[in-house]
């Protein structure tokens, strides 16, 4: 599995969100756990040596000496001990006001460095997308009006038109393209710097009206120019930058020649099985590199691997 995946460990209790009076009580019972979000950066702990990170979790007595007791918060679950959780967003200026003296890591840099447990990146995840709605769903997209955030942070209510508005999820199909023992890698643009030798497998967002299958069929086709025959689903992954699941699927292509958008490849390439191999194991001759294990593409294509 990918170490960024689904939240597993918390109770979602999703029939408690409408109850404020239940919310509130548990948001200050001694009991609570907050986790604080810097920008959509969490705050961790790690060790002396900081080779092992974790999220830091603030009792409700931490977050009232912060000055944060009256931000909002959003409400992620009940833990395995019947805990209630919790995350606070809020800007560094606010938090560095307010002295809480914890360093604040970028999501993606703590999926890299794997130093911190896959459930705690998954709960970090799920803080963060909601964060990220909130931040884009001030105000209403029918009438332009100020919303209220209510339901433990899972909705959103225009009192001006009444339109009510729910944490969105962008579907993504993700998808590992092969021909019979060869499959498909490619390098986008957009990857500079230290991931300019970074390859990948294809993906694209769902648009409407379409299915999976065929958003698979129409993303390779524009994005490689290839024919596909079959499309097989794999698995998915919530991925939080913003919001999005990664649908993953299989696809066989038809044919092998390739005719590139170079808006959106820069490069392509078919390879094997020894290939892959030597990717995954970082030892390849040209440098080239493929996704950590945070990434459903590499799933993907360590499942094409072993067959």
């Amino acid at each position: 599995m990918p170490t960024l995946r689904a939240v597993t460990s918390l109770d979602r209790v999703s029939h408690k969100r409408t109850d404020a009076v239940w919310l509130a009580a548990h948001a200050t019972s001694p009991q609570s756990r907050t986790l604080l979000l810097a920008d959509l950066k969490p705050a961790i702990l790690s060790n002396e040596a900081r080779t092992v990170s974790s999220l830091r979790w603030f009792t409700a007595s931490e977050i009232a000496a912060l000055g944060l007791a009256d931000q909002p918060r959003d409400f992620l679950g009940l833990d395995a001990t019947g805990a209630p959780c919790f995350a606070i967003a809020a800007t560094e200026q606010q938090l560095a006001a307010s002295q809480s003296g914890q360093p604040f890591v970028d999501l993606r840099t703590l999926m890299v460095q794997g130093q911190v447990a896959p459930e705690e990146l998954s709960i970090a995840g799920c803080a963060r997308a909601l964060a990220d709605w909130h931040a884009n769903c001030r105000h209403c997209g029918r009438c332009g009006a100020a919303t209220e955030v209510t339901d433990g942070g899972w909705r959103c209510k225009c009192h001006a038109c009444g339109k009510e508005h729910f944490p969105r999820t962008d579907p993504v199909v993700i998808m590992l393209v092969t021909h019979g023992d060869k499959c498909l890698i490619s390098h986008e643009p957009r990857f500079k710097d230290i991931q300019t030798r970074m390859f990948s497998t294809l993906a694209g967002f769902l648009e409407p009206g379409e299915d999976v299958e065929h958003a698979v069929r129409r993303e390779v086709k524009e994005e490689v120019g290839l024919e596909v025959s079959s499309v097989r689903y794999q698995e998915s992954q919530p991925w939080p930058f913003p919001y999005s699941l990664m649908i993953g699927c299989r696809a066989e292509a038809i044919a092998m020649d390739l005719t590139l958008d170079p808006n959106e490849i820069a490069e392509a390439r078919w390879i094997g099985r020894d290939e892959l191999e030597v990717m995954l194991a970082g030892r390849h001759p040209e440098g080239l590199t493929l996704p950590g294990k945070h990434a459903i593409a590499r799933k993907l294509l360590q499942a094409f691997l072993t067959g």
